[in-house]
């Protein structure tokens, strides 16, 4: 396992206790935004959000045929549904789901793509330090969102990580499913993909053209499901406490944020990536 530098001094932006309720663009806005202050010297900053019900999509999910009408089907039951600027593929959200961001400098502008997914890793497994759980990364095939930098438990994976590059910044975001059912989400992107490739109106040929992952509903599960007690509220206190061994943490005011640049952001992610 490679061993990575955590910085001195981190910020830290923890909007875990309610959520973000709303649109789900707004905390990838917010990422976007400190992102561009980080590459313009500001200490490197760990995002850790909530939201009640979202699926964010990747943006070859945004492509298959009937998209946005599965889009719309599901806003039409008051869930949230957007398309993110970073990797991946469709994940939902809900209070039983922490998303990670950690936003760091790239002045050099390297491209240790390996290297950079290491301190999410770092993170889930020192905020996981307690549990004494073996944690595996590599593709989980049959889960959602695949991909090389899957963690699992006994063959069931729990967290996604994907990354959003900018000009002398990056960052790092994961999903970290900690309670409630993996089976129910599975079920729910497997449907979202049912209908977005047109397999709804008898139109079978996309899973087998490889248009998006085919999704097995017993490959994904919950921290609370692997064994790991205690749910979104201990994995968000076992990071900052992590955290805080390996770096001065100082607590970020999310009201430093400009409210009107963070709502041009907002549109400015949505026009580029959902139309």
């Amino acid at each position: 396992m490679n061993k990575v530098n955590w910085p001195a001094y981190l910020d830290l932006l923890d909007h875990t206790s309610n959520g973000y309720d709303g649109d789900i663009l707004l905390p990838f806005a917010i990422d976007e935004l400190l992102c561009k202050e980080v590459g313009e010297g500001r200490k490197p900053i760990v995002h850790l959000w909530r939201h009640p019900s979202a699926l964010v999509l990747g943006l070859r999910d945004r492509r298959l045929p009937y998209a946005l009408e599965a889009m719309e089907y599901l806003r039409a039951q008051g869930m949230e549904v957007s398309v993110r600027n970073s990797g991946g593929a469709a994940v939902p959200l809900d209070l039983g789901v922490v998303n990670v961001s950690v936003i760091l400098p790239n002045p050099l502008r390297t491209l240790d793509f390996h290297q950079d997914f290491q301190y999410l890793i770092d993170l889930v497994r020192g905020g996981l330090g307690q549990a004494g759980m073996i944690i595996d990364q590599g593709e989980i095939t049959g889960a959602y969102c695949p991909g090389e930098y899957d963690l699992s438990i006994a063959g069931r994976k729990f967290c996604g990580i994907a990354q959003r590059r900018q000009t002398k910044a990056y960052v790092v975001q994961g999903f970290i499913v900690a309670e409630g059912s993996g089976q129910e989400r599975a079920r729910l992107v497997r449907e979202f993909y049912r209908q977005a490739s047109g397999e709804s109106e008898g139109h079978a040929e996309a899973t087998h053209a490889g248009i998006y992952p085919v999704i097995e509903t017993e490959y994904t599960a919950s921290l609370e499901e692997l064994g790991v007690h205690g749910g979104a509220n201990a994995f968000v206190t076992g990071i900052s406490h992590w955290l805080r061994t390996r770096s001065e943490v100082m607590d970020f005011d999310p009201r430093s944020l400009s409210q009107e640049a963070t709502s041009a952001m907002v549109e400015s992610l949505r026009n580029r990536y959902e139309k």
